[in-house]
């Protein structure tokens, strides 16, 4: 009757166990909203340019040269390779601990027990052969298997794996996104070279033109048509666009060995086709439809598997309130003798056994856990929702750039030709005594001016280019 009362007791306080053990907080979940608009700006065409591979997209040799020698040498991007193989390892290491740890364990000890003990009296009065008694001290030899496995009920390490595989493939969408963030830096930085070797030229040509001016104001002068101080305020003119001349050279130095650092080498040449800039860009470009970002752009993915794998991690957290259950085994020989180690059963060992752990008592580490991971991956819901609503707004931002800059740049091309013809003008009035000084001077600084801003336009219609290309998801593939 005791034994059955006991037997009832020991039942019911393991069922007790087991339950308190089970009971799980409960939490506030939330799922991502991933709904964008239908269409950019009414176009439902799905034929979409983040699809092209950017050496289909950009045409230039020496851009694609250079963009192919960033994509080796780039030390970000490499860090980055690095940070897969880390990914990837530990989906490895995940990987193994599903699986049954097996190692192998040879020793050797001496053992001196008091002869007044249990085993001590047990050693002396137990013989091994006839008239053998044990040695004292006692050697103690092994060799034997030995294996642990926890047997994964509440999938707990299965989710671990997969929530260890999704951030690798994050951490690979990660090396894409970088890589379309470079390709992107290459490519301005390049046009941005471009547009500097322009102004350089038209600066130039405008030192030359002031410098023919500044000649005939000092045949003027000494003719006494004129004074010393347009004499002087000619000279200053044409001093500054000289100095103007070598702040541009600088930006170029620069320039160049921004493009060489994205490319990991030392401060060179970079070699470049300038008649490239000259060519008409592009303004109509195909932005197929905003439900294609979640494909195409990576850091949207790479967001959306930080959410599967945030997700992943709560329900690994959870399965810690749950019971663990483990099997250990060994098998192996063991004896006071070397020689004995072969006998055969005699010197055999082995062993299994089961065991059921769970929390009971003070489980707050667990709580704290299980509660982190499920505000992780409330954050991950709002960044991949913040992901989604940032590659809309930079495409549509780079749609409306690239229709207003295509008309200032017209605006300003008339504005230019204008200038130029009020240049002409004004250099025959001055030689004939019907115009100012004043006013050749302010008529070339304007032209020059107008012309620096033309190339300035021109170079962001060449950057919006490239940035919708980047803002659609191109440039990794």
């Amino acid at each position: 009757m005791f034994n059955k009362n006991h037997h009832k007791i020991l039942g019911l306080a393991f069922i007790g166990i087991i339950y308190a053990s089970c009971k799980v907080p409960a939490i506030v979940e939330k799922t991502a909203n991933k709904n964008t608009p239908a269409t950019y700006q009414g176009n439902s065409d799905t034929t979409n340019i983040a699809q092209m591979k950017w050496k289909e997209f950009f045409k230039d040799q020496y851009l694609s040269n250079l963009i192919d020698t960033a994509l080796k040498n780039n030390q970000e991007l490499n860090i980055t390779l690095q940070e897969i193989e880390i990914a990837r390892n530990e989906v490895r290491a995940k990987k193994g601990e599903l699986l049954p740890s097996v190692g192998v364990k040879v020793g050797a000890g001496l053992e001196k027990v008091g002869r007044y003990t249990s085993q001590g009296a047990g050693d002396a009065s137990t013989e091994i052969d006839k008239g053998k008694e044990m040695p004292e001290p006692l050697p103690d030899y092994l060799a034997g298997l030995y294996a642990n496995w926890e047997v994964d009920v509440w999938h707990k390490l299965r989710n671990a794996k997969k929530s260890a595989y999704a951030k690798y493939l994050s951490s690979v969408e990660g090396k894409n996104f970088v890589t379309t963030a470079l390709v992107a830096e290459i490519a301005n930085s390049y046009y941005e070279l471009l547009a500097l070797d322009k102004q350089l030229e038209m600066v130039r040509q405008n030192i030359e033109l002031q410098n023919n001016a500044f000649n005939v104001v000092k045949i003027q002068k000494e003719a006494a048509r004129t004074t010393e101080l347009a004499v002087r305020k000619f000279e200053a003119e044409v001093l500054n666009s000289k100095s103007l001349e070598y702040d541009i050279l600088q930006k170029i130095t620069e320039t160049e060995n921004k493009i060489n650092f994205l490319l990991g080498r030392y401060p060179q040449h970079v070699d470049r086709d300038k008649s490239g800039f000259d060519q008409d860009v592009p303004t109509n470009f195909k932005t197929g439809i905003p439900s294609q970002l979640l494909a195409n752009r990576p850091d949207i993915k790479q967001a959306e598997l930080d959410l599967l794998a945030a997700k992943l991690d709560v329900k690994v957290a959870k399965a810690q309130f749950y019971p663990s259950f483990g099997i250990s085994a060994a098998f192996g020989f063991q004896a006071f003798n070397p020689s004995y180690l072969v006998k055969f059963p005699e010197s055999m060992l082995y062993s299994i056994a089961g065991d059921i752990a769970a929390p009971l008592i003070n489980r707050n580490a667990i709580k704290a856990t299980y509660f982190s991971a499920n505000a992780k991956q409330i954050q991950a819901v709002y960044q991949y929702e913040r992901s989604i609503l940032n590659g809309y707004i930079e495409v549509a931002n780079q749609l409306s750039g690239i229709s207003n800059l295509e008309k200032s740049y017209g605006l300003k091309s008339k504005q230019v030709e204008a200038l130029n013809q009020s240049i002409n003008i004004s250099n025959d009035l001055f030689k004939s005594t019907r115009a100012d000084y004043l006013e050749v001077l302010m008529t070339q600084r304007d032209a020059l001016e107008a012309k620096l801003e033309l190339i300035e336009t021109k170079k962001q219609q060449l950057n919006a280019m490239v940035k919708i290309y980047q803002a659609l998801g191109g440039g990794w593939n």
